[in-house]
């Protein structure tokens, strides 16, 4: 053990082969370490700096892996990481209608959410993941559970035009909305955003409200956009105009609108996307598995619109996992712009690290490893022969690399998988609880 010198002090150095920073853009750091102290990045140096510099209390060195930002899911319904397979292999409508909404009509409360919410922490941890949006009911639950277990997490306040078990009328809605919000006001992992459903499940007073109360309280409006053809001709003839051009008349297309989805558009929605600063997840799996359509990666990135990476629900996609997300995206991009230099490696770690950062608000937390940012970071080992030999490190991650081989992850510094192990979270617990609900569900019948 190296023994330890009268240098600054600091809580972690974190040594990699590989730094890849995001920001700037392209930048591969070799042989660099990431010093943390009090939850944040501190400095980003050569390791044999590092080392003179730093008396480190804490000292993880990965010479074969490469150390990146943590992943942003940027469009998550986490509680239905629970609805896994359950409804497979349907277009949206049927599979959102004649399913999942009566099953989750039967089973849907606290425990649903928190449980649900528990076991898609584990799995994105493993998977380098450290950030959600958050778009589901019970949000003082799913908030309550990410902050137990450490996580950062932006968390949608539910509105739509029927009554749930989260609450009956449009009052209730926006009453618990602004209750659930001033809880969490302030908190250093959890913030709010609006989460209306759908154009087509939102009327337009409810959507008026709600860009008067994200002005006021200074929020994002996190909702299901363009995401099928279907949506749009529906629009048309119910509203004499498409879904964006409604939000637009309505004062909603702006620098706070996350617009999730966004597989039918036309040249001048993009340019206006690009022109009002509205932030674009993109959903690959949950989209090509739904059959909704494809969105315009390259187009919406060329035109300057900021570009996110969800993976959906695990109901729709069927999992959460970002590094295999990121793929998709990255070669989904080029075949839809018919560009293999479209949407390349970097561009696309980019989306699924700070582009995610970006859309939700949290780009001056986290997003990419510079000083002063929060130390939500992911290593990844790039030492297994299905990652070998190594050309071109961010090729590799996108490309190549699987979520099995993330083998630490920190949030604010903390450790929350070491060694490919969970940090305070048991795995056999969690397994046989989500075996109950399967059960429980299971029991559901569907009329």
């Amino acid at each position: 053990m190296r023994e330890a010198g009268p240098g600054e002090p600091c809580d972690l150095l974190i040594e990699a082969g590989h730094v890849v920073p995001v920001e700037p853009h392209g930048v591969v750091l070799e042989d660099h370490a990431v010093a943390v102290r009090d939850g944040a990045i501190v400095a980003v140096l050569p390791i044999a700096e590092a080392r003179a510099r730093f008396d480190a209390k804490d000292t993880v060195s990965r010479p074969d892996a490469a150390l990146v930002p943590g992943f942003v899911n940027a469009h998550t319904h986490n509680p239905m990481t629970l609805l896994r397979g359950v409804a497979d292999d349907l277009p949206l409508k049927v599979w959102l209608q004649q399913h999942i909404w009566p099953v989750e009509g039967a089973v849907i409360g606290p425990e649903f959410v928190a449980d649900g919410v528990t076991l898609a922490i584990a799995e994105m941890l493993r998977g380098g993941t450290t950030c959600v949006n958050e778009n589901y009911f019970f949000p003082d639950v799913q908030a309550a559970t990410y902050r137990r277990h450490g996580f950062r997490a932006r968390i949608g306040l539910p509105v739509i035009d029927f009554p749930t078990a989260w609450a009956k009328s449009d009052d209730e809605y926006f009453d618990k909305a602004g209750e659930v919000h001033d809880q969490w006001r302030g908190d250093a992992l959890i913030d709010t955003a609006f989460a209306p459903h759908a154009p087509y499940t939102v009327n337009d007073a409810n959507f008026e409200r709600i860009r008067v109360l994200a002005d006021q309280l200074d929020v994002p409006v996190h909702l299901h956009l363009h995401e099928t053809a279907q949506e749009v001709q529906q629009s048309i003839e119910q509203h004499g105009q498409r879904p964006m051009a409604r939000l637009d008349r309505l004062g909603l297309v702006n620098d706070r609108l996350i617009a999730v989805h966004m597989t039918q558009l036309t040249d001048a929605e993009i340019h206006l996307c690009a022109e009002r600063g509205v932030s674009v997840v993109h959903c690959p799996e949950s989209n090509l598995k739904l059959a909704s359509g494809f969105c315009p990666a390259c187009a919406l990135e060329r035109a300057g619109v900021t570009l996110a990476i969800g993976t959906d629900g695990c109901a729709s996609n069927n999992d959460l996992d970002m590094v295999g997300e990121t793929r998709t995206a990255a070669l989904l991009a080029k075949a839809v712009a018919n560009d293999a230099a479209g949407f390349d490696a970097f561009t696309a770690l980019r989306a699924a690290t700070l582009g995610g950062a970006k859309a939700i608000g949290f780009d001056h937390l986290v997003g990419s490893i510079e000083p002063g940012k929060q130390a939500d970071l992911a290593c990844i080992d790039l030492s297994a022969l299905e990652t070998q030999p190594l050309h071109h490190v961010v090729s590799q991650l996108v490309y190549a690399t699987g979520r099995q081989q993330v083998t630490d992850v920190w949030i604010a510094g903390k450790a929350r998988l070491r060694q490919r192990e969970l940090v305070d979270m048991d795995v056999a617990a969690i397994v046989a609880n989500a075996k109950q609900w399967r059960a429980r569900i299971a029991a559901v019948e569907i009329t």
